[in-house]
């Protein structure tokens, strides 16, 4: 008998990110959910749809009441607060329940990018050199430009834009000025790998396996920052967007392919992931993959990141989603 689904997800909402322009990646979720209910239907699964609406509390009792075997985990979080993305998890664990992607600790290490990278940093694998800002710490900044500064706890790309990539102490302090008004707390400043993008997917849980890697290729004018802004991944007739394609298999050598795989795998363990993840990287002129992110459940939209790289691999979309939900049911839920 297949497993009855109960699919979660955020309930779209006005939010802060509405007032910065960046309402787009809210709402996306809304295509990733037709996408997934469309797959579990395909594959006969018994599945109910059930949006998400704070209070948190609320959200609690409404899991609880559930009548289902799996939880088909799309919750992002709720107005402007990604954290809410691990509670929702830690309530899906304490009451028992089994359900697909990662745990509320890889969710919320993950969301820490500094800490990631610590972590990262530590276990050796490479990542480039950081700090965390605000504009009263400005004086501290000890790396060498260029830089790139970004929200230190935030996802989707919010916060990036053309600007956000910085050749000198004024341009700096505009942008740690920006992200922590904008996004209520600190910046996360990079040393800026000028090189090739790349994301790679990976799936398991005792023993994940990284699929194909994408390289997304930039054909942008001379001068503009080759990363992948706000506007690359939710502005379909802006330049970035236009601009910047995700090809996979990605076209590179056999020895970079192994390096971005290694180090991704070694990543998903260190960070306690299971189900699936992404980790991105840039390669500079050294050839050394570094990683720049981890994005625990990262998007299953058609055509894109994991879904991509799954069809390269030799498995359709459906079958993609068939396999999340069974690496959720081989998976002990934390607090069962």
């Amino acid at each position: 008998m297949s497993p009855r689904v109960a699919l979660i997800y955020n309930e779209p909402a006005e939010d802060r990110y509405a007032a910065l322009g960046e309402q787009k990646a809210v709402l996306g979720v809304l295509v990733e959910v037709k996408a997934v209910h469309r797959a579990l239907v395909k594959l006969e699964y018994p599945v109910e749809l059930v949006p998400l609406s704070p209070p948190l509390n609320q959200v609690r009792e409404k899991l609880k009441a559930l009548q289902t075997d799996v939880i088909f985990n799309l919750f992002e979080g709720f107005a402007g607060r990604p954290e809410t993305e691990a509670a929702v998890a830690g309530f899906l664990s304490d009451l028992g329940l089994a359900y697909t992607g990662c745990s509320a600790a890889a969710l919320l290490l993950a969301l820490d990018k500094s800490r990631t990278k610590t972590i990262l940093e530590a276990h050796g694998l490479p990542t480039p050199a950081f700090q965390t800002l605000t504009p009263e710490s400005i004086g501290e900044f000890h790396l060498s430009y260029p830089c790139i500064v970004k929200p230190a706890a935030e996802d989707a790309s919010h916060g990036l834009s053309e600007e956000s990539v910085v050749r000198d102490l004024p341009a700096l302090e505009k942008q740690v000025k920006r992200i922590s008004e904008e996004y209520e707390g600190r910046a996360l400043v990079e040393e800026y790998v000028d090189g090739r993008e790349f994301n790679i997917t990976v799936m398991g849980n005792d023993d994940p396996v990284a699929l194909p890697p994408s390289e997304i290729v930039f054909t942008l004018p001379d001068g503009m920052p080759r990363i992948l802004t706000f506007s690359a991944k939710w502005e379909p007739k802006s330049l970035y967007f236009k601009s910047s394609a995700p090809v996979c298999p990605a076209p590179v050598d056999g020895q970079t392919i192994r390096r971005i795989s290694e180090s991704a795998v070694a990543a998903y363990g260190l960070l306690g992931c299971t189900g699936y993840a992404r980790v991105d990287f840039r390669v500079g002129g050294d050839g050394i993959p570094q990683i720049i992110e981890l994005n625990p459940n990262p998007d299953l939209s058609p055509g894109y990141g994991a879904a991509l790289q799954a069809h390269v691999a030799g498995m359709p979309y459906h079958r993609l989603i068939e396999r999340i939900v069974q690496l959720a049911g081989e998976r002990k839920p934390v607090g069962a």
